[in-house]
């Protein structure tokens, strides 16, 4: 897929910049018109808060801060914490920790898979990307993949996304790889995305289309790049980063990903959210900040809900937005902090939202806060 005729990386100040000729299938950090609607209702249907419950963790569990999570098909919701992997089944929180083949520390986001060898998370750290079969127990296998046995980019793994069928995804701190049916696949996404990029600006979030063959990247400072997996089983960039233009997004600073099942996709930066729909670059996009209803402009998490109602955690607590109206929710109606670090929704359309102060769970008005 072409993307720019007369293509040419220049290097200025720190920034990596683009110039040439705007063709369909980019998305790229460039100019929106904000939004400036602002409908906030303190009662969304089906949201609302009704009461709160606090309860503790069981005896001996230390973990606090909940910076990653994903549930499972037995709807079991597994965290990344400073004390390494934890989970909670329902009934029972477990620290899992008991495996020389699964890291504890220095973990940076993790995902779960449902594979032809059955339940497992990918882990991304800085000595590689692991994969773990479900339960992380003392026997569970495990596998590191690093630059010593493969041809990974780096050992330092940012962000890991499922892709469609077996393909893989790996955002690292000098590039993006992949694996499909075993076999890594090559990029040729250089030109687009020199590996300096990815140095100066760390990958900060994954997500993949609906498809899972094209696969959207956040950064710190770089907007959003897309690449995509071509037929020949190379990673190739779908789209190039570029600072000005018509359309702007609210920074350059992305923490967050959402694709909902429609395509759309969700970029939570430091100064807002923007949406997109379609894949044409320069149109249908809308910026969604705190003149609009958001209860913070940094928005570190974005999940969407059973109901498709939109869940943004920012550092000044949650909104939910259901397309036209905005409930937020902060620790003045009781929740633990107002730090949202992620957010996932289990098998049941609960919400889980993990802060540094312990973990929450939402439903039909009630808050149940863990710490």
């Amino acid at each position: 897929m072409s993307v720019y005729k007369e293509n040419r990386i220049i290097h200025e100040k720190g920034r990596y910049l683009s110039t040439g000729l705007l063709t369909f299938g980019m998305i790229v950090t460039m100019a929106m018109t904000p939004s400036h609607e602002k409908t906030v209702s303190s009662d969304i249907k089906g949201v609302q808060k009704n009461s709160v419950v606090n309860r503790s963790f069981d005896e001996g569990f230390q973990a606090k801060t909940f910076h990653s999570a994903v549930v499972d098909d037995d709807n079991t919701k597994w965290f990344l914490t400073e004390v390494g992997i934890v989970s909670f089944d329902g009934k029972k929180w477990s620290t899992h920790n008991k495996n020389r083949k699964v890291p504890t520390e220095n973990l940076k986001d993790f995902v779960y898979d449902l594979s032809s060898y059955g339940p497992e998370l990918w882990i991304a750290t800085s000595l590689g990307a692991t994969v773990a079969t479900l339960p992380v127990d003392a026997r569970t296998g495990a596998t590191t993949y690093y630059t010593e046995n493969t041809t990974i980019l780096s050992d330092n793994v940012l962000s890991v996304a499922i892709g469609k069928g077996s393909l893989r995804w790996f955002g690292t701190d000098k590039g993006i790889s992949a694996f499909l049916n075993k076999k890594w696949l090559t990029y040729s996404y250089q030109r687009k995305y020199p590996e300096g990029m990815f140095k100066d600006f760390p990958i900060t979030a994954m997500a993949t289309s609906p498809d899972g063959d094209s696969l959207y990247v956040a950064t710190d400072g770089a907007g959003v790049a897309r690449v995509y997996r071509d037929k020949v089983d190379a990673i190739s960039g779908a789209s190039e980063y570029a600072q000005w233009g018509p359309i702007e997004m609210p920074s350059d600073k992305v923490y967050s990903i959402c694709i909902t099942p429609d395509g759309t996709q969700w970029f939570g930066t430091d100064m807002g959210v923007a949406r997109h729909t379609g894949y044409k670059t320069l149109e249908n996009w809308t910026v969604f900040t705190i003149d609009n209803g958001l209860v913070d402009n940094f928005v570190q998490s974005i999940a969407v809900d059973r109901k498709g109602k939109l869940w943004f955690g920012t550092k000044g607590g949650v909104s939910v937005f259901d397309g036209t109206a905005w409930i937020s929710f902060t620790m003045k109606d009781g929740l633990n902090s107002n730090n949202i670090l992620c957010i996932t929704v289990d098998k049941n359309g609960i919400v889980w939202l993990g802060t540094d102060n312990g973990v929450m769970s939402y439903n039909n008005g009630e808050f149940v806060n863990y710490r």
